[in-house]
């Protein structure tokens, strides 16, 4: 371990006046530097709601995920890490804990070496001071909630499903000693740690204390849960790579937007752009957007080109748009600039007065083929590499033969007309 740095910095806390959080990021900070941890020794792992503000005030390492999720991230880490000289410590309010109740029940099965806080201040703090699964009977009489059900008793589910250590604080002026006893203890553990919200529930800890819990605690002799070590291959070892075999003419970079509909190829068709972009000297990106439904609705796909390194993969001006459907077309109409050349399927209705180019892409490509055949177009058209890179990323495909006819429709485009409004 080392220990010549302090676990918090200098950044002031974001939490509300009088917030009970506060207590509990310094009593954290506290038992890890008495324990010897330095901040290069820990990893701090956060999700949504206001516990999850604690980021910056960590000079740690700091994961951030969604709401709910941090153990899962945290156990992740942790059997990845398989050091006993490191921490994982996960934060997340009684919100998180409601929300990614699975996710606690699976640490405390699995029993790995981390240790999660739960800041209870009864309520999710964020969102307007909402009940949670956590938030005490008496709580919710005192809120007049019409809920009515009884809350998880969190530390007590987690001692059942297998934590080697687990308890429930009230006492805020005493959170340290539980926290370096916590951390200390091999395998997970998780602790509760009362806490006041002074927007939306107790203004005072006296207040506080009548409407908490009373204080438990539990152990578990239990062995302490690891990664099964195998010896695999590198997934890297079948990777195709990629060396410069065509030369381009891009002197700068250039971005380009593929538009459709989904199942019709979109990704793999903008994957195989940049693969041929690589194939061609040059650097590249992509990523692709569509909806949760992921079979239905738009696909669109952005790709950067460019003879220097890319630091930054947004795409705010595309300099080319291929449109093969209504569906990606509508979802990215709005983002033509002035400069932005435009293709165009002929069945995509637009009354914009802007220069753009009609081909026939899904009658001649078909609808897998549409978005690939577009990029085969312009290629050839642009001239800022050959199509043949195109058709090399594809060698030894399994789909070879389609991909490759995808490809030479574009060849059937020529006799179409140009518009232009």
């Amino acid at each position: 371990m080392e220990t010549s740095e302090k676990i918090l910095t200098n950044v002031k806390m974001p939490f509300c006046p009088g917030c009970g959080h506060g207590v509990g990021v310094r009593s954290t900070s506290k038992a890890l530097e008495n324990l010897g941890y330095g901040s290069k020794d820990v990893v701090m792992v956060s999700d949504i709601g206001c516990s999850g503000l604690v980021d910056p005030l960590f000079a740690t390492h700091t994961i951030h995920g969604l709401h709910g999720r941090s153990p899962a991230l945290g156990l992740g880490v942790t059997l990845g890490l398989d050091n006993s000289n490191k921490k994982v410590i996960v934060v997340q309010g009684d919100g998180g804990a409601t929300i990614g109740l699975q996710h606690i029940l699976e640490v405390s099965r699995r029993n790995v070496d981390m240790t999660l806080i739960v800041l209870n201040n009864l309520l999710y703090g964020m969102t307007g001071g909402q009940m949670s699964g956590l938030s005490t009977s008496n709580f919710k009489q005192f809120k007049h909630s019409d809920d009515n059900a009884e809350p998880y008793d969190i530390v007590n589910l987690a001692h059942n499903a297998g934590a080697a250590f687990s308890v429930r604080v009230n006492n805020i002026s005493n959170f340290e000693n539980t926290l370096k006893e916590a951390i200390e203890t091999p395998g997970f553990s998780l602790v509760e740690l009362s806490s006041l919200c002074t927007s939306h529930g107790m203004k005072k800890i006296s207040e506080l204390k009548s409407y908490i819990e009373e204080e438990e605690k539990f152990t578990n002799d239990r062995p302490v849960g690891v990664s099964l070590k195998r010896n695999t291959k590198s997934l890297l070892e079948n990777t195709k790579i990629l060396k410069p075999q065509y030369k381009s003419t891009i002197t700068e970079s250039v971005g380009v937007v593929i538009a459709g509909s989904a199942g019709g190829g979109v990704q793999s068709a903008a994957k195989m752009l940049a693969q041929a972009g690589i194939l061609s000297g040059l650097y590249a990106t992509m990523k692709g957007e569509y909806p949760i439904t992921v079979g239905t609705g738009f696909s669109v796909a952005e790709v950067i080109l460019s003879k220097k390194p890319i630091y930054f993969s947004g795409l705010e001006k595309p300099s080319v748009v291929l449109a093969v459907t209504e569906d990606g077309w509508i979802k990215v109409k709005n983002r033509i600039a002035d400069s932005s050349k435009v293709y165009l399927d002929a069945k995509i209705k637009t009354e914009s007065f802007f220069e753009y180019d009609i081909k026939e892409f899904l009658k001649e490509g078909g609808k897998k083929g549409a978005a690939l055949g577009a990029i085969s177009y312009w290629l050839d058209k642009s001239k800022i590499f050959p199509v043949e890179a195109l058709l090399k990323v594809i060698e030894g495909s399994k789909y070879e033969d389609s991909l490759k006819k995808a490809i030479k429709s574009a060849e059937k485009f020529k006799e179409l007309v140009y518009v232009n409004r």
